[in-house]
């Protein structure tokens, strides 16, 4: 198994390295095990993205939780398995709401098995990770169910938008932690909580995965018009041709409405009929020359330098690094 990047490091670490390594594998086999259906339908629904791969950062982090506490044990596999269902659970409501056709390289499922299968295979998929949970004590459970309201409420927000005289970015803040920080810092807590640690080391590590997991999708936002889809892998713009709001998006659409001219033409541009690919290429274009875009990956480092520094009280260790270089990586990659 390659370790996403950021991660380097535990790899090269002659003893947290196979720890880790064997840690991930368990929670695979463990993946394979959870997603098998007597029903045909659901068994090749749910595993559908599972066997389209994924860089199991939310696992991952879980493991690395636990080794900055008491060490990894066989509940923190089981956490470690349930933040990834829950992940998957939230990517199949997520195509069908946004009406993606690609995930993970591979066709949504609900083009393949239309939207009300892809959603209930999501419900399905949350119902086993709720089931999973359910046998790991109180506090993972409040902490699933937790996590479950906060991905829902962030969806929620986006769908409905900003109230009136709410700020546009305040409000997309608001919907990230939810649908994005939300899962992560949950990995964390579950990881420190059920390998013994601290009630303060645990609210360190949960801040952490807080402030990492908004830097990521801050990070996600800019590359969506910045990337080389050659490198990526992925379509730049692909937000903008949804008309999903994205950082770089609010901030060129606030410096519009302030005056700013340039930024007015490319509003002007990103409003147009996308459809083609030529329209689409040139909004992207003007979006990534214009500043809004740089400020939106200053924006982006300052959450990733925020969480690198809440852990700071920390005892130094490989883990404290790695947590560190992985907070740097998520906003310096090309996808």
């Amino acid at each position: 198994m390659t370790l996403p990047a950021g991660f380097e490091l535990i790899a090269r670490d002659e003893e947290l390295g196979p720890k880790i390594l064997q840690g991930l594998g368990e929670v695979e086999e463990r993946l394979d095990r959870a997603m098998r259906y007597t029903d045909a339908l659901a068994d090749v629904a749910a595993r559908h993205l599972l066997e389209a791969g994924g860089k199991r950062v939310r696992p991952l982090l879980a493991l690395l939780a636990a080794e900055a506490s008491g060490g990894i044990n066989d509940d923190v596999l089981q956490a470690g398995v349930v933040t990834e269902l829950t992940h998957l659970a939230t990517l199949y409501h997520d195509d069908v709401m946004d009406d993606a056709t690609k995930r993970r390289g591979t066709d949504a499922a609900h083009t393949i098995w239309g939207n009300s299968v892809a959603i209930l295979t999501g419900d399905l998929i949350f119902s086993r990770a709720s089931l999973i949970v359910s046998e790991l004590g109180a506090r993972p459970l409040a902490i699933q169910a937790r996590t479950f309201e906060r991905l829902v409420l962030g969806q929620l927000h986006e769908t409905s938008g900003p109230g009136t005289d709410e700020d546009l970015l305040a409000h997309y803040i608001k919907v990230i932690e939810g649908k994005t920080g939300s899962l992560i810092a949950a990995a964390c807590e579950y990881g420190s909580h059920l390998a013994g640690a601290s009630e303060e080391t645990v609210q360190i590590l949960i801040r952490y995965g807080e402030l990492v997991g908004v830097a990521f999708q801050l990070a996600d936002d800019v590359i969506d018009v910045t990337a080389d889809d050659a490198v990526s892998g992925k379509t730049p713009g692909t937000d903008l041709r949804e008309g999903v709001p994205t950082l770089p998006t609010i901030l060129v659409r606030q410096a519009a409405l302030d005056g700013d001219e340039a930024a007015q033409r490319v509003v002007e541009l990103m409003d147009a009929d996308l459809a083609s690919d030529e329209a689409l290429d040139r909004a992207v274009r003007a979006l990534a020359a214009h500043p809004a875009t740089s400020t939106a990956w200053n924006i982006a480092y300052r959450w990733a330098d925020d969480a690198i520094e809440a852990i700071s009280p920390l005892p130094d260790s490989t883990v404290k690094r790695a947590l560190e270089s992985f907070a740097h990586a998520v906003v310096h990659r090309d996808a």
